[in-house]
């Protein structure tokens, strides 16, 4: 299992860490994460292929990557957009996959109909791919949903320019993309937070817990968790109740969480105000990566980019 120590927050960008400390300080942060929480689940009602492929670090880091390469596609260049060349080159200097992951990724992409071939290629060894409808409306209301919880954070009006200006998700994506991939402090979250999403299907779980969370501020160095029950996590997610188990298994055994009375009420859960605090500052490292891709890229765009 990866993760950093939840000490610090670990970035190499100038100015990162304390606008990163900024946005998880803010009291209004957590149930806007909820909310955003929320939604996620919503999107995984409606695209469950999409949401169960990418739920999980290593396959949300290489979609981003994948569509990233996608958005920057040269039309006159019909070897550019997504290759499994291309995507290696782009986690080249991390440890995000190898070069049988990230085929095999793309294969998975494939097989499912979230990607195609770019019509037209002229190469039979290296064929482009391009998105799917599905994978498409799934990632512009993913930005989309980012956008509006950076908005409630701020009061600020990202969403009415998105939808006065579509360019603006075609510039900030990869932008987005490319500092998270190379930002440690994203792809390895702490301990808490990548017992579950560096896991098949955790990220599912883990925002389906977040919503749960009953108090936004800490009792007792506790947050408490209602109507947990692992039959329909199982149920609702198409997963296994071993599996659910093992997951909530790993971060009982490290003190996260915890039954107030295993022989009596089970649902009555609670998690500690430190893995709180994790993924407060794990979520604002996106945020602040987000954010700052918009902002460049509505510059770039007034500035006559296009």
């Amino acid at each position: 299992m990866t993760g950093k120590p939840s000490s610090a927050i670990y970035t190499d960008e100038t100015g990162l860490a304390s606008e990163v400390d900024l946005f998880a300080a803010n009291p209004a942060l957590f149930p806007i994460l909820q909310q955003g929480a929320r939604h996620m689940i919503e999107l995984y009602d409606h695209f469950p292929r999409v949401a169960r492929l990418v739920a999980a670090q290593q396959k949300w880091l290489l979609t981003q990557a994948a569509y990233s390469l996608h958005l920057e596609r040269d039309p006159s260049d019909p070897l550019s957009g997504i290759t499994a060349a291309r995507l290696l080159d782009l986690i080249a200097q991390t440890s995000l996959a190898s070069r049988n992951t990230a085929t095999a990724f793309l294969a998975e992409l494939r097989a499912y109909k979230l990607v195609r071939d770019v019509p037209g290629s002229p190469s039979k060894r290296s064929r482009p791919l391009e998105p799917t409808d599905i994978s498409h409306e799934a990632m512009t209301l993913w930005f989309r949903a980012q956008m509006r919880s950076l908005d409630l954070i701020d009061q600020g009006s990202r969403v009415a320019r998105l939808e006065a200006d579509p360019d603006v998700f075609r510039y900030a994506q990869p932008i987005a993309a490319k500092r998270l991939i190379a930002d440690p402090a994203w792809r390895e979250p702490p301990l808490s937070i990548s017992c579950f999403v560096w896991t098949e299907y955790g990220g599912l779980i883990l925002d389906d817990f977040i919503t749960r969370i009953a108090n936004a501020e800490p009792e007792d160095g506790r947050h408490w968790v209602e109507d947990l029950r692992f039959s329909e996590l199982s149920s609702h997610y198409s997963l296994s109740r071993t599996h659910v188990r093992r997951l909530f298994a790993r971060a009982e055994a490290q003190g996260w969480i915890g039954w107030l009375d295993r022989n009596g009420n089970r649902n009555r859960i609670w998690v500690t105000a430190d893995f709180v605090e994790d993924y407060k500052r794990w979520q604002s490292i996106k945020f602040c990566a987000l954010d700052r891709a918009y902002r460049e890229a509505v510059r770039l765009i007034d500035a006559g980019a296009r």
